[in-house]
């Protein structure tokens, strides 16, 4: 019986989830336009924010409740997550990602560095203080440079945001939180009934949930051939994820290193985000290269259970 109402709460989530991240994509992007700002920029900042808000949340409150060996395992799974799983099943759906952007003049870089910092961070198996706000200060400098970088189009018309879309990308931000929360709880408790180790449920199940908003937005954004949107959902969670998601939680407690993820996943993370840069050289990414991204990702997935096999 336990089993059947956490898939129930994790089906109707889910549902809630697709519903609310289709209101939350359209409202950030009329706002964003309607300030002059590019959709790729709206993409790897308001979006990416706001779809990075689970991880935060969740880190948060694993930190608190005393099971912090969560929160690297979480932002780590989730940045495997987002190149490997939602670029793979983007450049499916839209059968090519097409960049309009050179994200390689500032956002590549940015997250390039992001997960090399990362690796050096936690290498020795702590997060200390000074690091924490290195982390921290690193996002606000994306932040600036992002919006600073960005340059407004003059003679495109810009769409005019009424109190009724921002009162709608608050309650779709809203909801996507609430909806991916009780989504990572009922995947936790299904995980939990078939016994499988903190660390591996972070780096899986707690991942693929906290991910879930961007791979919902990133598709639904791509089907409406926004995929500018999509690529730049990526490149801003998976930094957001980096800088601020361990930044805030190592502030509040201190953050439990599992030997398994610094041995296999993290490098596996950096490898795949010097893979999604080099795929990106050419300003596009193909159907195979989405198809490799998923088989990384199936690797990735097999690895983590072979044990249970």
């Amino acid at each position: 019986m336990d089993v059947l109402m956490y898939l129930g709460i994790f089906v109707g989530s889910l549902l809630v989830l697709l519903k609310a991240s289709d209101v939350f994509v359209d409202s950030a992007e009329e706002i964003g336009l309607s300030f002059g700002i590019s959709p790729f920029v709206i993409g790897v900042t308001i979006i990416a924010f706001g779809t990075s808000l689970p991880e935060l949340a969740t880190s948060i409150a694993a930190v608190l409740g005393g099971n912090s060996e969560i929160v690297l395992g979480s932002v780590v799974g989730s940045n495997i997550t987002n190149i490997a799983l939602v670029l793979g099943i983007v450049s499916i759906v839209a059968k090519k990602i097409v960049l309009e952007n050179n994200i390689w003049e500032m956002d590549m870089p940015f997250l390039w560095a992001s997960a090399f910092m990362l690796w050096f961070v936690v290498h020795d198996g702590h997060v200390y203080l000074p690091e924490s706000l290195v982390l921290i200060g690193c996002i606000i400098i994306f932040l600036v440079n992002s919006f600073k970088g960005d340059e407004a189009e003059d003679d495109t018309e810009k769409p005019k945001a009424g109190a009724k879309t921002y009162l709608f990308l608050l309650l779709g931000g809203l909801f996507v939180w609430l909806s991916a929360d009780y989504t990572i709880y009922a995947i936790q408790e299904l995980s939990t009934i078939a016994g499988i180790a903190p660390e591996i449920i972070a780096l899986s199940a707690v991942a693929l949930g906290t991910s879930l908003p961007e791979v919902i937005v990133s598709v639904n954004a791509a089907r409406k051939g926004k995929t500018s949107i999509a690529v730049g959902n990526v490149l801003g969670s998976n930094i957001f994820n980096t800088f601020f998601v361990i930044g805030i939680p190592s502030l509040i407690g201190d953050l439990k290193i599992s030997p398994q993820i610094l041995d296999f996943s993290l490098p596996l993370m950096v490898a795949m985000t010097i893979l999604f840069g080099l795929a990106a050289n050419d300003k596009e990414i193909s159907r195979t290269e989405g198809l490799i991204f998923l088989m990384f990702y199936a690797i990735f997935m097999i690895d983590l259970f072979k044990d249970l096999v």
